[in-house]
């Protein structure tokens, strides 16, 4: 799939000046204190911004190249790293990894576990996995949290929207929160 990040920026733009709230995502991550996030599949790095602007260390990773020059020249003073994410390796861990924006959807067929396993592997101890993502395409809820457990993560939590709905099975959408235990723990 090929981006065009400008046209996308327009219409989170385009939200945002039309009232809309386009930081549900960083509300709840920031409700998770983070020190330290990774936006992994940053996109044109909405989330990376906000979470940078309320005083978080943030790193955005993605693969394509439109949407990091957005990224870029939208927060040239932040981190952009353009990666495949089922092999991401940072040599680094964050407080919280973040898949916002439907990225389980967005990597090829039969990569998901590649995703959440390279992901799950820059969370630190008692560390956080957070993902949102449409419900009823190829790849479901059941089958991201038995990759995340298989990648060592515990369920601590599911939603059905960024700004904390409960979870409802059959629902569209669903944000699922993942623990890593701590050390020692």
């Amino acid at each position: 799939m090929t981006w065009d990040g400008e046209d996308y920026q327009r219409r989170f733009d385009a939200l945002a000046a039309a009232g809309q709230d386009v930081h549900g995502e960083a509300s709840l991550v920031m409700a998770l204190s983070p020190g330290s996030v990774l936006d992994a599949g940053c996109g044109t790095g909405r989330v990376a911004i906000e979470l940078a602007r309320r005083g978080v260390d943030v790193v955005g990773v993605d693969r394509d190249g439109s949407m990091l020059a957005t990224a870029r020249r939208v927060a040239p003073h932040l981190e952009w790293i353009q990666s495949d994410l089922t092999t991401l390796d940072l040599g680094r861990s964050f407080d919280v990894v973040v898949m916002a924006g439907n990225v389980p959807l967005f990597t090829p067929p039969g990569t998901e576990p590649a995703l959440i396993a390279r992901c799950t592997a820059h969370v630190a101890p008692g560390g956080t996995l957070v993902a949102g993502f449409e419900l009823g395409r190829r790849f479901g809820i059941d089958a991201y949290d038995m990759a995340a457990a298989a990648a060592g993560l515990v369920l601590a939590g599911g939603y059905a929207t960024w700004d904390g709905a409960p979870f409802r099975a059959g629902g569209p959408y669903a944000v699922s929160v993942h623990r890593r235990p701590a050390a020692g723990g």
